[in-house]
């Protein structure tokens, strides 16, 4: 085997035929572990932009929870507060607009806070997922670094390339395995 780069006889040649065989079944092994792995860690993106959606969507359920909440806890207050100045004429109006500016007030506050709750559920949400796509993009790179590093030379573009288009390398990857496994499975006579 020479190396395609300088022309010179590689150190790990094989002996024969047999050696031959055996370090390409080794090197499609390998290639398919990488291949493998590779898939798996490119998904990370989608779950973690499922994982980031599903946050969004309970942060805003919880949203609007806390505002049902407040406003009913407003609506409350406000019927027990017109009942009492029915009772007593004109001391009851007094104190039931009293109670109602506070009830208002109150569920103004509750409402704030229920927005601000919101909010802050929001932040983390978009937080966290902008973590798990920074671990994404890391893990791509440490992919790109370890295929860099480790990946025979022969086949190490065609790894680089899967690394950063996924899909149709993956596709022509296992045609040109099928086509060379049926061909050394099958050879011509």
């Amino acid at each position: 085997m020479t190396d395609r780069t300088t022309g010179e006889q590689a150190s790990t040649g094989a002996k024969g035929p047999d050696e031959l065989r055996r370090q390409i079944e080794q090197t499609r092994s390998e290639l398919g572990d990488t291949v493998e792995e590779l898939a798996g860690k490119m998904d990370v993106k989608g779950r973690a932009r499922a994982r980031a959606a599903d946050l969004r969507d309970k942060a805003g359920a919880l949203t609007v929870q806390l505002r049902s909440s407040a406003a009913q806890a407003g609506h409350t207050v406000h019927d027990k507060a017109t009942q009492a100045g029915h009772k007593v004429q004109d001391r009851a109006v007094q104190a039931g607009h009293k109670a109602q500016d506070r009830a208002v007030q109150a569920g103004h506050k509750v409402q704030d806070r229920a927005v601000e709750a919101g909010h802050k559920a929001q932040d983390r949400t978009l937080r966290a997922g902008e973590a798990t796509q920074d671990g994404a993009a890391r893990t791509g790179r440490e992919l790109e670094h370890r295929a860099q590093h480790s990946v025979p030379a022969p086949v190490r573009p065609v790894v680089l390339a899967a690394i950063r288009h996924p899909r149709p390398v993956l596709i022509v990857g296992a045609a040109v395995i099928a086509v060379a496994v049926v061909s050394w499975r099958y050879p011509k006579k």
